[in-house]
C-alpha cells in the first residue's frame, strides 16, 4: 500500500466515524452555528490528521509501542512470492488497475458535473437582468424556477411570488449570502467528488446543506415573519427546482425536516458542551494514524516492547553447488522467561557442506551453527540474573532506570571474557550489570563445523523502578531483582556494517524514502524480478524473508541484510533482487537528504 493510498483511506475512515458521531450526538439539537462549525471541522480534521506527526511522543508510550508492534506483525502488507504456475492473467496486478480506472472515471464525471453547474450559475449571473427589490440587489430569473443564491448573487422570479413571500425569500437568501454558506456547499461538493464511493461523504454533504437551511429558516423567523405562513410558502414551492444544484436553494428538500426543526423547542444552553466531545475522537484518530506510520517505518518499537534483540548482520556462508549467498545473515538466540513466554526466536542459515578446518584461537564469531548455551538453558540464565543482580541503592534513590546492554565473549572452553557495556544508562547500573555478567559460570561453548569456537553475546538488562519510594539498601531483596529483570534476553550480537561514507543513518525521518512508483512500484518490481529457486522448490522450502537495506542520500541501496531468513536459497534470491534495485528517492530530514534504514518482508509460498 502506497502512502498516498493509506492517506486517502484514512480520510474516508475518519469521515465515516465523524458522521456516525454527528448522528449520535448533534443532529437533533438547535445549535445551528455550532453544528456548522463541527461539520466543517470534521472535513478539515479528516484531511489533516494523517499529516500530523506525533511519532516522537508515541515512541515514549509503551502501550502505543505495543499497538505499533501488533499492527506491524498482523496488519502490514507483505510481498508474497509464490512458486511459478501456469496462469493467463495476473489478477493481483489487474484488479488494482481496474479499480483505479473506475475510481478516476467517477472523479472525472463528478468534476465535470461540478464545472457545468458552476458555469451555469456564472452564465445566469451575466444573462439575468439586475434589479433592486426591498433594498437588495437581485438577479431576475426569466423562468418560474425556484429562488436560490450563490455567495452574494441572489436569483428570484418575482412574478411567481407575493410581496410577503419575496420578503421571506430575500431574508432567507441574504442569510446565506452574508454568512458565506456557499463556501460550505463547495467544500462538501469537492469532498464528494474525490470520495464519491464513500456513502458517508454524501450523507455528510446532506447534513451540511440541511443545517445551512435550518440557519436561514431560523433567521427568517427571528426577523418577525409568521411561522405558519412561511411553512405554507415552503410547501407551495416544493414542486419548483432550482436552476443549479451548486447553490443554496430556498426550497431545498426534505421540507419535512425543515418544518420540524422550525417547530422544535430550543435546546438548552448546557448542551453546547457536548461539542467538545469530538476532540478526543480526533486525538484518537491522530494517534492511530501515527502508530500506523511508526509500524511501517521502523522496527525499533517492536524491539523495545518485546525485548527483542538488536538485529545485526553475521558472517558469510557458502553453499556447494548453490547460488551466491548474501554477505550477511542474522542469527538470534531464543530466551524464555519463567512463564514460558518466548521473547524471540533463532533464525540461522543452514550449515554449509564445506571441509573442516582448524579455527584460530583469536577468532571471535558472532553467529555459529551451534550457539553457546547457559548451564540449564535460557530460563536458568534469567533465574541467575534475577537472583544475583541487586538494584544499586544510589541509582534507586536518584530514580535511575533503563536498559543496559552488556556484551561478552563465550570462549571455546566456556569461560566468560571481554565483558563490556555496549550501551549504558547510569554508572552504578552499568557497573552492576557488568559485575554479574562477568561472574557467570562457564557456558556450554558454541560450535562451528563441529569445533568449539569463541562467540560474542550481548545481554540487555532492564532496570525498572516499580514505585515512587526509593528503597533502602537493606530493602533490596531478591524478589525486587526478579521483578526488575523479567525482560532480560540473550541475543547474538553481530558486527555493524558501516554506512557508505560513514554518513549517519536514520530509522524515521520527516520524509521517508520512496521507491520509483511508490509502494506499488516496489511490489511490482519484486514480483517481476524474483524467481522461486528450483532447489528451494525441490526441498519444499518456503517462508518469510525480512530484508533490511540502507538507502543513501544519493538514493543508492547498500548494506543489504537478512534480518530473518527462510532458507539459504530463498535468502540468496531475495538479496540478489534487492541488489539490482534502481535508485530510490532519498529520505529527507529537515529538508536535507539523509541515509535511512528500510525494512520489508518477502514471503515465498509453495502452492
Amino acid at each position: 500500500m502506497t502512502p498516498e493510498l493509506a492517506y486517502f483511506l484514512k480520510i474516508n475512515v475518519a469521515i465515516a466515524l465523524f458522521y456516525a458521531f454527528y448522528r449520535l450526538f448533534f443532529h437533533k439539537d438547535t445549535f445551528f452555528h455550532w453544528r456548522r462549525t463541527a461539520l466543517l471541522c470534521f472535513f478539515g480534521i479528516s484531511l489533516l490528521y494523517p499529516l500530523l506527526n506525533i511519532q516522537e511522543w508515541i515512541k515514549e508510550q509503551e502501550p502505543m509501542v505495543a499497538m505499533a508492534d501488533l499492527y506491524a506483525t498482523i496488519i502490514l502488507p507483505e510481498q508474497i512470492i509464490e512458486a511459478p504456475q501456469e496462469t493467463t492473467v495476473n489478477w493481483q496486478e489487474l484488479i488494482p488497475q481496474i479499480l483505479g480506472f473506475i475510481y478516476w472515471t467517477g472523479v472525472l464525471l463528478l468534476a465535470l458535473r461540478f464545472l457545468i453547474q458552476l458555469g451555469s450559475i456564472i452564465r445566469l449571473h451575466f444573462l439575468c437582468p439586475k434589479s433592486t427589490i426591498q433594498g437588495s440587489r437581485i438577479h431576475i430569473l426569466k423562468k418560474g424556477t425556484g429562488p436560490f443564491s450563490f455567495f452574494h448573487w441572489i436569483f428570484i422570479h418575482p412574478e411567481s411570488h407575493t410581496e410577503s413571500e419575496i420578503s421571506e425569500i430575500i431574508t432567507h437568501e441574504e442569510t446565506h449570502a452574508r454568512q458565506y454558506h456557499s463556501a460550505d456547499v463547495l467544500v462538501s461538493e469537492i469532498m464528494c467528488t474525490f470520495c464519491w464511493f464513500n456513502p458517508f461523504v454524501w450523507l455528510m454533504k446532506r447534513e451540511v446543506r440541511g443545517n445551512l437551511e435550518y440557519m436561514a429558516d431560523h433567521q427568517v423567523l427571528e426577523t418577525g415573519h409568521d411561522s405558519k405562513s412561511y411553512q405554507y410558502h415552503l410547501l407551495g414551492l416544493a414542486h419548483h427546482k432550482a436552476a443549479a444544484n451548486l447553490s443554496n436553494s430556498f426550497n431545498v428538500l426534505p421540507l419535512k425536516n425543515r418544518i420540524k426543526m422550525m417547530n422544535k423547542r430550543r435546546t438548552k444552553e448546557i448542551g453546547r458542551t457536548k461539542y467538545l466531545m469530538f476532540l478526543p475522537l480526533a486525538a484518537l484518530l491522530m494517534i492511530i494514524s501515527n502508530i500506523e506510520v511508526v509500524a511501517r517505518t521502523t522496527k525499533e518499537f517492536a524491539k523495545e516492547m518485546m525485548a527483542a534483540p538488536e538485529e545485526q548482520g553475521v558472517s558469510q556462508t557458502e553453499l556447494a553447488n548453490g547460488p551466491e549467498l548474501p554477505d550477511e545473515m542474522t542469527g538470534v538466540a531464543t530466551l524464555q522467561d519463567k512463564k514460558g513466554t518466548q521473547k524471540t526466536k533463532e533464525v540461522a542459515p543452514p550449515p554449509a557442506p564445506v571441509k573442516s578446518a582448524t579455527v584460530n584461537d583469536s577468532v571471535v564469531f558472532e553467529v555459529v551453527e551451534e550457539m553457546p548455551d547457559f548451564p540449564g538453558g535460557q530460563s536458568a540464565l534469567m533465574e541467575y540474573l534475577a537472583k544475583n543482580i541487586k538494584y544499586p541503592a544510589t541509582a534507586h534513590e536518584n530514580g535511575k532506570q533503563g536498559r543496559v546492554i552488556v556484551s561478552f565473549v563465550v570462549k571455546k572452553d566456556g569461560s566468560i571474557s571481554d565483558t563490556k557495556v555496549e550501551r549504558g544508562v547510569d554508572p552504578y547500573l552499568d557497573k552492576e550489570a557488568e559485575r554479574v555478567i562477568a561472574a557467570m559460570p562457564n557456558w556450554k561453548p558454541g560450535k562451528q563445523r563441529g569445533q568449539a569456537v569463541n562467540v560474542r553475546f550481548t545481554v540487555p538488562v532492564t532496570f525498572r523502578l516499580s514505585g515512587p519510594e526509593p528503597a533502602k539498601p537493606a530493602e533490596t531483596p531478591e524478589a525486587v531483582a526478579i521483578e526488575k529483570f523479567e525482560e532480560v534476553i540473550v541475543v547474538g550480537y553481530g558486527p555493524k556494517e558501516a554506512t557508505p561514507n560513514n554518513e549517519p543513518t536514520f530509522k524515521v525521518v520527516d520524509e521517508m524514502p520512496k521507491f520509483p512508483g511508490g509502494q506499488e512500484g516496489l511490489m511490482r518490481y519484486l514480483a517481476k524480478n524474483i524467481k522461486y529457486p528450483t532447489m528451494a522448490q525441490q526441498n519444499k522450502e518456503q517462508g518469510k524473508v525480512i530484508v533490511q537495506i540502507i538507502i543513501g542520500k544519493d538514493g543508492n541501496v547498500s548494506n543489504i541484510k537478512i534480518l530473518s531468513g527462510a532458507s539459504a536459497w530463498l535468502d540468496a534470491e531475495a538479496v540478489r533482487v534487492v541488489r539490482g534495485m534502481p535508485k530510490w528517492e532519498p529520505g529527507k530530514q529537515n529538508g536535507q537528504a539523509v541515509a535511512v534504514e528500510y525494512t520489508f518482508p518477502i514471503t515465498f509460498r509453495l502452492q
